[in-house]
């Protein structure tokens, strides 16, 4: 197994788990114990994990794995669920799109629309997300729009005085938010107040905000608010959302759209 894929399925484990027995992960990753000590190891001096005697502990409540090792956890759900958004959007409106994993799918998605394929141009993209821009920028039928900012290696997005600057002089017809959390007493919530601000300030200048987010983040809190649920008019997630927290965001004035 090379580095890159040991290391996701060790920061992938230590999610679920919240701790790692380098042993036990030896034996699950089918490589020596001495090679899960040295990527623990490796991690740690990353400060993707906290080294233990005989393996390794997460940070805390508020963990977060960097974009590029969360890209294939509920892979599918987060297709459907972008596919269902990129759906909802109509050519020539101007669309915000927030950095992470399900919102990066919802570019990918737009990408393939056919009937954005040609136009002047056919989408208006604004996005503070590094990744979705770079994607996007060799599609000649979309205007891309970076907002600037300071880089966040984590997630890729542009956070800042300089994004807010570039989102106060725009509207949008539609934002499109990816969260980590999404309850409907706490409303939207991401790990860093940073990029909190920043998705604040695209869902403001958006006539309407859909949340895109796979339903392992219904129900749940972190540590900075983005909005609360008055300020969302649709949520797509998967069909395992759990009834009661659809119920309460329904109840909450949210349109809920599971696929």
């Amino acid at each position: 197994m090379a580095r890159d894929a040991r290391w996701k399925a060790l920061l992938d484990l230590l999610v679920e788990r919240g701790r790692l027995d380098v042993e036990e992960a030896a034996a699950e990753l089918e490589v020596s114990a001495a090679t899960i000590r040295r990527d623990l190891d490796q991690l740690a001096e990353q400060q993707m994990l906290v080294r233990t005697r005989g393996g390794a502990v997460r940070h805390g409540v508020s963990y977060e794995l960097p974009l590029r090792y969360k890209t294939a956890r509920r892979a599918s759900e987060k297709q459907r669920v972008a596919q269902a958004v990129a759906a909802m959007i109509a050519p020539g409106e101007a669309v915000g799109l927030t950095g992470g994993t399900t919102t990066t799918e919802v570019a990918r998605a737009l990408a393939l629309r056919g009937d954005l394929a040609s136009g002047s141009p056919a989408l208006t993209v604004v996005t503070n997300a590094l990744n979705i821009a770079g994607e996007l920028a060799v599609r000649p039928q979309f205007k891309i729009v970076v907002t600037g900012g300071v880089a966040r290696p984590q997630s890729y997005e542009l956070v800042g005085p300089l994004a807010g600057g570039v989102l106060d002089q725009i509207t949008l017809d539609v934002a499109v938010l990816g969260v980590v959390a999404l309850d409907a007493a706490h409303g939207a919530a991401a790990h860093d107040e940073a990029e909190a601000a920043i998705n604040r300030l695209l869902c403001e200048r958006a006539e309407r905000v859909i949340v895109a987010a796979d339903s392992s983040k219904l129900g749940r809190r972190a540590f900075a608010r983005i909005c609360g649920v008055k300020a969302l008019d649709t949520l797509v997630t998967d069909t395992a959302a759990g009834p009661e927290a659809v119920r309460r965001l329904e109840e909450a004035g949210v349109t809920v759209v599971t696929v």
